[in-house]
């Protein structure tokens, strides 16, 4: 018979994880004021408001803002030849002429204007600039105004790449082998500008990803992973109760972060967001529309309730609450610290389902305010524009591992509302929870950042099983193909993020922009 005395969890509180058990070694010293102190790093304290204040400004239901729109510069770098006797005067390539060269152009615009149209994500395509040497790139007055430089490689100085580095810009070659008239470069960009006349790669700011051949798909997904990077670095976030770390709560790690990923993290307090609470409970108009907004939730379709109405009715208001806070603080995503037991006596509910409706109408929305996990759940949604499941993974075993969390989107696909049992929080036996029924066959991508924001682990898999343990309420069980045993030992950190479909080619080529390694299991 073990030693109950003896038992380092029988210490732990009850909920999700310890993450905000100060008993924690990591958590030593820490307080509720060091964790707010991190809003000097670029963000900001939201104080003095009241509810009044929030609702006047409350003129139709606030909903997400929209992804912004990647900006694209194309170039077509080409040269124009003249016919020499008796010597070579032309290189490689199908673009020999002016009118050959004007002629790309229409073909680049026509093809660049049909990914736009048919992109499923927010892209903005800039006029192209045809370009023979590095001073007509840097004299395009647009450049500035870009997120991405596509340079069609026909011919031309290799000037011309170097100056778009220079710009500060990511860049990405399009080689012609059979779409269109072949290019030049489609012979020589490795050996002649990536290798730079070596063996290895010798060029700052490009590698071998970032060449696409004919392929309009593959250069579709490198751009959808550069807008998912451009709306995830240097984004808002609401952080109500300040940011943490899981086992990482401390100034350093937010430090660490931040460096990565540059986040403006908007903080209210406790003490104020309680205030909102109670001056929201008693506005009768605010308890008259959150009446009617969880009578309205619980007809939905396959919506059934296993907890009282006042907890859903509760969940809408603190829900209102949120809603209005965002809108002040113009983010479209948010978390929220002490989830499990600060929140409840203020809201005389839970957190959980006010962030599944959040998640479901387009915002980021996410517990326990644990910034290890965060950020990919950031980079996720914004790569796929749906929502992202913040869960709780459990040990691999069999090629299955079970993934659970109290707050799971019902709109995982963006659009269909999948069947849930609105219940109470498993860990407190309270509140309003819903347990998501998600899509059984259903592909995912999974990643597990590392405590450290050094590397992530990512795979794919297929929801086998949507079970109902003793565990948090929305659980999926994930069917995988990568050897059990390597997932068992290369699994960092501890809470992992969910997206339905395959966006793992997407979440690598953008995280080698900010030095975090990409640990794929494919």
């Amino acid at each position: 018979m073990s030693d109950h005395n003896s038992d380092p969890l029988r210490s732990l509180p009850a909920r999700c994880c310890p993450c905000c058990d100060h008993s924690h070694p990591h958590a030593a010293g820490v307080t509720r004021r060091g964790f707010l102190g991190a809003t000097a790093l670029g963000g900001m304290a939201l104080t003095g408001l009241s509810w009044s204040m929030l609702a006047a400004g409350e003129t139709e239901e606030f909903s997400a803002p929209a992804r912004r729109p990647l900006v694209v510069k194309p170039f077509l770098t080409y040269d124009v030849y003249t016919r020499q006797p008796q010597r070579s005067w032309r290189n490689w390539g199908g673009i020999q002429t002016q009118q050959e060269a004007d002629a790309e152009v229409v073909r680049i615009d026509e093809e660049l204007r049909k990914l736009a149209a048919g992109a499923d994500f927010p892209v903005k395509i800039l006029p192209i600039t045809p370009a023979r040497n590095a001073a007509d790139v840097a004299a395009a007055k647009d450049l500035a105004d870009a997120d991405v430089v596509v340079i069609y490689a026909a011919a031309g100085s290799a000037g011309c790449f170097d100056a778009a580095l220079k710009s500060g810009k990511d860049v990405i070659f399009f080689l012609r082998h059979k779409s269109g008239p072949v290019y030049l470069w489609y012979e020589i960009i490795s050996p002649r500008y990536l290798r730079q006349h070596s063996d290895a790669l010798a060029v700052q700011g490009v590698n071998f990803d970032d060449v696409v051949v004919d392929s309009q798909d593959e250069l579709a997904w490198r751009l959808r992973a550069l807008c998912g990077l451009r709306n995830t670095v240097g984004s808002k976030i609401l952080a109500v109760g300040g940011p943490a770390g899981w086992a990482h709560p401390g100034q350093e790690f937010i430090d660490l972060v931040q460096s990565r990923w540059k986040l403006d993290i908007q903080t209210i307090t406790y003490a104020d967001l309680g205030k909102l609470i109670e001056q929201a409970m008693a506005d009768p108009k605010a308890v008259s529309r959150a009446r009617q907004r969880a009578a309205d939730y619980l007809k939905i379709p396959e919506t059934k309730l296993e907890t009282t109405t006042e907890f859903v009715e509760n969940a809408f208001v603190l829900e209102q609450v949120f809603r209005n806070l965002l809108r002040k603080a113009d983010c479209r995503a948010m978390t929220i610290n002490d989830c499990m037991s600060t929140i409840m006596p203020m809201s005389k509910t839970t957190a959980c389902l006010p962030l599944s409706t959040l998640n479901d109408d387009g915002f980021l929305a996410f517990c326990e305010s644990d910034f290890v996990v965060i950020p990919s759940g950031l980079l996720l949604g914004n790569i796929a524009g749906t929502p992202t499941f913040l869960n709780d993974p459990t040990y691999p075993h069999d090629g299955v591992i079970t993934l659970a969390h109290c707050t799971g989107p019902r709109k995982m696909d963006g659009k269909t509302i999948e069947p849930a049992r609105i219940m109470t929080h498993f860990e407190s036996d309270y509140g309003a929870a819903p347990k998501v029924d998600m899509r059984i066959g259903q592909k995912v991508t999974t990643v597990a950042p590392d405590f450290d924001a050094k590397r992530w682990l990512g795979f794919t898999g297929e929801i086998a099983d949507h079970p109902m343990l003793p565990i948090c309420r929305s659980q999926i069980d994930v069917k995988f193909d990568v050897d059990t045993r390597v997932v068992a030992e290369r699994m960092p950190g501890f809470h992992w993020m969910v997206v339905y479909g395959d966006f793992l080619r997407e979440t690598g080529y953008a995280l080698r922009r900010v030095g975090i390694e990409w640990d794929c299991l494919a």
